[in-house]
């Protein structure tokens, strides 16, 4: 037998087995539901592509060669593991969904929206923590989709990203209950002037928040906190900022912690924006239901309006603009 080609159509290696089984074009071919002369054209290209004859023709029968015999068995197996092949991806995988942070709801909502319009799906969440670190692990085709500030992302890996812009976040301010700021209901940005505001400095997989806090505290005398302690899980993170005693820097809907009260941002009201995240050129039928949910609840809760006295960096606001 000479030399094999890089592959061998199943179909081909379909029409051979009905022959093979039936001995007879005319029955193979209703079997196969195909015109006799198709079934005969393909099994003379597979015996081309194989370099072989595979059945001796008569008018009276059709009989399998030696080479046809050999390549029953290995047929069978091809197009057994082709069957397995298609059966698997003819279930859809579950879509990978990281939420950044439990309790954080702008992500959860759509999910749970996204979950109403297509039941028939898994779509998983997971919590990741920033979208720097969901980037990575998206392109690396360990998550599929994320919610963060898309203009924090280095130009390489936005270059690589879909987005679609869901909401402009007002943010907040987490004080220790007995702060000097805690009484009022909302705090002006000059009130903070001369603290030292947490905004996750030094966490690897959040500095697209970090710098979005140094772009608003810049010329307000207001600075970025020292890194603290990397900890992982809500927890940690609450026993971590109770010993700091720090002020957070925060989004309107972070989750309450203990001891403490959170305060809207005012004079201006500074905006974080929140895109639904993806690679490009992904498909995948969880990817439409959230990009629908995530449309839907923009305009029924005016996600997307701009407030007269919002303060949003220029280049945010160029890229929300922008829908994938």
């Amino acid at each position: 037998m000479s030399s094999l080609p890089r592959a061998v159509e199943p179909r081909l290696l379909r029409g051979f087995l009905a022959v093979a089984e039936e001995l007879h074009f005319t029955r193979a071919a209703a079997r196969l539901y195909v015109a006799q002369q198709a079934l005969s054209r393909d099994v003379r290209r597979l015996e081309r592509e194989l370099g072989v004859e595979l059945f001796v023709r008569s008018t009276r029968q059709v009989v399998l060669t030696g080479d046809g015999e050999r390549l029953v068995p290995h047929a069978r197996r091809v197009l057994a593991a082709h069957e397995e092949l298609m059966a698997a991806f003819r279930q859809v995988r579950p879509l990978l969904v990281d939420l950044n942070s439990p309790g954080l709801e702008t992500g959860a909502r759509v999910l749970r929206r996204a979950r109403e319009l297509a039941p028939e799906l898994e779509l998983m969440a997971r919590y990741e923590s920033g979208l720097t670190y969901a980037a990575a692990e998206i392109l690396a085709g360990r998550l599929d989709v994320s919610f963060g500030r898309f203009a924090g992302l280095e130009p390489g890996v936005r270059a690589r990203l879909a987005q679609q812009p869901v909401r402009y976040a007002p943010m907040t301010v987490i004080l220790p209950a007995d702060h000097r700021l805690a009484a009022l209901d909302a705090v002006p940005l000059a009130e903070l002037a001369g603290e030292r505001v947490y905004a996750g400095a030094g966490n690897s997989r959040t500095p697209e928040w970090t710098d979005l806090a140094a772009r608003l505290f810049e010329g307000r005398g207001i600075e970025v906190a020292a890194p603290a302690p990397l900890a992982v899980g809500e927890e940690e993170f609450q026993r971590i900022m109770a010993k700091m005693r720090a002020p957070v820097l925060a989004v309107v809907d972070f989750p309450p912690m203990p001891g403490t009260v959170t305060r809207p941002l005012v004079d201006p009201v500074p905006l974080s924006p929140v895109s639904l995240v993806w690679r490009k050129g992904f498909r995948h039928p969880g990817l439409d239901a959230l990009r629908r949910a995530a449309a839907e609840l923009a305009r029924a809760e005016v996600w997307l309006a701009h407030p007269e006295d919002g303060w949003i960096p220029p280049t945010d606001a160029l890229i929300m603009m922008t829908f994938t």
